[in-house]
């Protein structure tokens, strides 16, 4: 003989089913929201990076033209001395 007859564990069942589906709903919108803002860390991280990249590349263009300059600048000083 069965614990509770099968028209009573019917009930039990469908309820069990409905805080698995709740429960699971749950967390599948807690990693959505999770995975929100590790997008947006991630996409401001590549903007720093590039900023940066973009920086050194300005700072060695800017030192490349100042040795170009001394340069011209060393050549003029000894043609006039």
């Amino acid at each position: 003989m069965p614990a509770l007859p099968l028209d009573e564990a019917g009930q039990y069942v469908a309820a069990a089913y409905l805080v698995f589906v709740v429960l699971l709903i749950v967390y599948v919108a807690i990693m959505a929201v999770r995975i929100g803002h590790i997008s947006r860390e991630v996409e401001s991280l590549a903007d720093l990076a590039e900023r940066r990249e973009r920086e050194r590349q300005a700072v060695g263009q800017a030192q490349a033209a100042d040795s170009v300059g001394g340069d011209e600048k060393r050549s003029s000083d000894e043609a006039t001395a």
